[in-house]
């Protein structure tokens, strides 16, 4: 079910003293989630959103023992609908930056964002170093070839494609033994291609996303934290992972 409507001024007074408690007492929490940006967030078949943002908002309310009203949002319209009440949190594949620290609080990171380079399970490369005399394809002028341009030794045979299908063609097409593209990326081609499923060698340039909270709540911003904590530790987010990324976390994350 997804709510739109902005709260009460009254509950969003409320909600400026303890959103938390708030919470508990009406046994709903409001939540922001993506609507067009797959696999974080987009709707289903059945007209019903669905996503590693969605698990994860399902996630923290069950946590929490209350139910989940989740409330589609674009990227530009998320942090408003935060900061004017019309949620409690926001998750949707949020990036933290000191900019946006202004407005909002962030949770510990729930989900990995990151450049990388990528590579078949039996292909042992873990650093930069170890790409000496390998072929990776990257995508030209990307990020991800600024970055990997820094740092691969000189025998690495870098092929640059001029969009992102060349570059992911290149791979599954065995030209390169590699590629260096971005977490979605790879995301999209392990769904589509489990046969030529793509492992993380390691990461180029990371920037997890983040809960979005309003300031000044530090007992759900506590609570949040350890229900990231505890879904990494017993393997839930591991297993949202693996559903929409189709990998596994990071081992660093």
């Amino acid at each position: 079910m997804l709510l739109t409507a902005a709260l009460p001024q009254s509950l969003y007074a409320q909600q400026t003293d303890n959103t938390l408690e708030t919470i508990k007492k009406s046994g709903v929490i409001s939540i922001a989630v993506p609507q067009d940006f797959p696999p974080f967030g987009s709707v289903g078949a059945d007209m019903q959103p669905v996503g590693y943002d969605i698990d994860t908002a399902r996630l923290i309310a069950k946590s929490l023992g209350v139910k989940v009203k989740l409330v589609p949002v674009t990227s530009t319209n998320r942090i408003p609908y935060l900061t004017t009440g019309k949620v409690d949190l926001v998750i949707s594949s949020l990036g933290k930056n000191a900019e946006r620290e202004k407005a909002i609080d962030f949770s510990a990171a729930y989900a990995p964002f990151f450049n990388g380079v990528f590579g078949p399970a039996d292909l042992n490369v873990a650093t930069a170093e170890e790409l000496a005399g390998k072929t990776i394809a990257v995508t030209r002028g990307a990020v991800e070839d600024m970055e990997l341009t820094k740092i691969a030794p000189a025998s690495t045979e870098i092929r640059r494609f001029e969009d992102n299908s060349s570059t992911i063609a290149a791979y599954l097409s065995g030209q390169v033994q590699m590629v260096a593209t971005g977490n979605v990326v790879a995301a999209s081609i392990n769904g589509q291609n489990p046969a030529k499923k793509l492992e993380v060698k390691f990461l180029i340039k990371n920037s997890p996303c983040y809960i979005g909270l309003n300031k000044n709540q530090p007992e759900l911003q506590k609570a949040v934290d350890d229900i990231i904590t505890q879904a990494k530790k017993d393997g839930q987010l591991e297993a949202i992972a693996q559903t929409w990324l189709h990998t596994s976390l990071p081992k660093d994350f």
